[in-house]
C-alpha cells in the first residue's frame, strides 16, 4: 500500500498561520546542497538563512533571533508552494520540508489534562486490552471523573484528592503524576530523529490499539527562555503503554514517531505565550479505506500545570540542555469513538491522514504507515556536521557567542 495521500495540501495558504505577519522558521533538506538548510516564511517564499545559524538550536539561542527572521538576507529562495508540492509527494529530489528542529532534544510532558489522565488509568487497569477499556471508563468517571476535572495538579485540594484515592483502592501512578507536585517528563526520542510536514508517521506493527496525540510544543533555549512555539503529533501506543508503564519507551519513541511544524513562531511582533494560553489544538483524522473522519481539539485553558511550570521541570540545574529542547506540552485528547465493533475504540489504520491545527501556528498533516515501512530515520548529528562543514557553515564556539564548555 502506497505510503503517501493524495490529499496533502500544497497551498501555502492552507498551512500557514491566520493573518499574516507570524516570524516563521524551518529547515528544509536541500538535494542540491546535500543537507538540511534554516528557512524564513516571507510571503509566498522560503528565504535561506542557514549562514545565521547554521543549526535552528543556534539561530534561536541568538538575541536577534527574530530579526534575523524578520529581515536578514537571504542566500537563496525558493517558492513555498514548490516546496510544499515536494513535501506532500516526499520527493527526493527536490527541496521538501524537514522537522523544524535539529539539535533541541525532543521532550514531553504527559498526563497534563484530566481526562487523558483517565485515559492512562483506564489503559493501566485494562492492561492493554482495548475490548476492557469501555466498562473501565464508566466506572471511573462515575467515581472520580467530576473531582478530578477541578483540581489544579500539585494544590493542595489535588493532595487531599490523592490521600482519598488511595484509601478508595483507586490510586495510580498516572493520577500521581497528574495531580502530584512532579509532571511526567521524558525523552520522546532522540536529537534528528523527528519527522516533519508531509512526511508518514509509523505506528509500530505489533500495535494494536494507538493514537495520535496532538499537542502545543515549545522550543525552550538552554537557559530555559521559551521563544517559540510549532504543532507536535506524539504518536501513542496505547496497548504497549498499557502493559507497563516500564514500557514508556518502547509506547514512544519508534522511527517516524514525532511529527513537529510545519514551522517554528518565534515569539516576536504581536505574538506572545499568552496567545497560546487559550488555544484550541484541533484534531481531524480521515480514514483513507474506510470513510472514517473523527474530529476532536485540546483547549489549552484546560491544562493542569501553567506552561511555565513545565518548562521549568523540565529544564533546570539538575537537567541542563546544552542546546536546548522542545517540549511537548500533553493532550485532552484520547480517542474513545469506536472504529469497528462496539467497545473496540479508536486505533490507526494505514493511510489515515493526521491533521492538527491552530489559528496560531497553522496546520501540520502526516499520512500514517507503520514505524517499519516508514522511511528510516538515518541522518544523525554526525551527518549533520558533516553537511555544515562541506559547506563551511561551520564557526568557533568562541565566533558562535555560546560560552565556554562546561567542565568535567
Amino acid at each position: 500500500m502506497a505510503l503517501l495521500r493524495s490529499d496533502l495540501s500544497s497551498a501555502p495558504a492552507d498551512i500557514l498561520p491566520s493573518g499574516g505577519g507570524a516570524l516563521l522558521a524551518g529547515r528544509v533538506l536541500d538535494p542540491a546542497v546535500g543537507g538540511p538548510s534554516l528557512v524564513a516564511v516571507r510571503g509566498d517564499e522560503l528565504a535561506d538563512i542557514t549562514a545565521h545559524g547554521p543549526t535552528m538550536s543556534d539561530l534561536l539561542e541568538r538575541p536577534d533571533a527574530a530579526d534575523i527572521v524578520r529581515q536578514a538576507p537571504a542566500a537563496r529562495t525558493w517558492p513555498l508552494a514548490e516546496v510544499l508540492d515536494a513535501t506532500a509527494a516526499q520527493d527526493t529530489t527536490r527541496t521538501r520540508l524537514l522537522a523544524p528542529v535539529d539539535l533541541q532534544v525532543l521532550k514531553a510532558a504527559g498526563v497534563t489534562f484530566a481526562d487523558s489522565m483517565l485515559e492512562r488509568v483506564i489503559e493501566e487497569r485494562a492492561g492493554g486490552a482495548p475490548e476492557a477499556a469501555e466498562r473501565i471508563r464508566t466506572q471511573l468517571a462515575e467515581r472520580v471523573g467530576a473531582r478530578l476535572e477541578s483540581v489544579k495538579a500539585g494544590s493542595p485540594e489535588a493532595v487531599e484528592l490523592l490521600a482519598w484515592l488511595r484509601e478508595e483502592g483507586l490510586w495510580s501512578q498516572y493520577l500521581e503524576v497528574g495531580l502530584g507536585p512532579d509532571a511526567e517528563v521524558f525523552t520522546k526520542g532522540p536529537v534528528l530523529s523527528a519527522v516533519g510536514y508531509g512526511a508518514p508517521v509509523g505506528v509500530a506493527e505489533v500495535s494494536k490499539w494507538n493514537n495520535p496525540e496532538p499537542e502545543l510544543v515549545l522550543a525552550v533555549t538552554s537557559d530555559g527562555r521559551i521563544v517559540a512555539a510549532t504543532l507536535g503529533n506524539d504518536v501513542n501506543l496505547r496497548d504497549i503503554e498499557g502493559r507497563s508503564a516500564l514500557l514508556l519507551p518502547q509506547a514512544k519513541d519508534n522511527n517516524a514517531s514525532t511529527s513537529l511544524g510545519p514551522f517554528l513562531r518565534l515569539f516576536g511582533d504581536g505574538f506572545s505565550l499568552d496567545d497560546l494560553r487559550e488555544a484550541r489544538i484541533s484534531l481531524t483524522i480521515t480514514g483513507r479505506d474506510d470513510g472514517f473522519v473523527l474530529r476532536d481539539a485540546s483547549d489549552m485553558s484546560r491544562i493542569s500545570r501553567p506552561l511555565e511550570t513545565l518548562v521549568a521541570q523540565a529544564v533546570n540545574r539538575r537537567h541542563p540542555y546544552p542546546d536546548g529542547l522542545v517540549l511537548f506540552t500533553g493532550t485532552l485528547f484520547a480517542p474513545t469513538q469506536d472504529r469497528g465493533e462496539p467497545g473496540s475504540g479508536f486505533t490507526h489504520r494505514e493511510g489515515d491522514l493526521v491533521e492538527i491545527s491552530t489559528p496560531h501556528l497553522g496546520t501540520l498533516r502526516n499520512p500514517v504507515t507503520t514505524s517499519e515501512r516508514a522511511p528510516a530515520w538515518q541522518t544523525g548529528i554526525r551527518d549533520l556536521y558533516a553537511s555544515l562543514a562541506r559547506r563551511g557553515l561551520l564557526a568557533s564556539r568562541e565566533d558562535s557567542g555560546n560560552g565556554e564548555e562546561a567542565s568535567s
